[in-house]
């Protein structure tokens, strides 16, 4: 993890960075957590399955061609 650096403007005011930038600290207690909403993969990856099956076909399309091209240039 790197460490933290204070800006020069912050080692002149002998602040931390966060403090320079806000203004003012704010706590972790007073910071809401928000909660993600569920995320259907099935709906969010449905274009890979498409993807999956035309890289299959053509993966073995060219395989097959290798397999004909050595049985032809033997």
């Amino acid at each position: 993890m790197a460490k933290a650096r204070k800006t020069r403007r912050a080692k002149k005011r002998g602040r931390s960075p966060r403090q320079v930038r806000a203004g003012t600290v704010v706590s972790k207690a007073s910071v809401a957590v928000q909660q993600p909403e569920p995320v259907s993969f099935a709906e969010e990856y449905r274009y890979v399955v498409a993807d999956l099956r035309r890289i299959f076909f053509l993966a073995a399309g060219m395989f097959a061609l290798l397999i004909v091209l050595a049985l032809v240039l033997q």
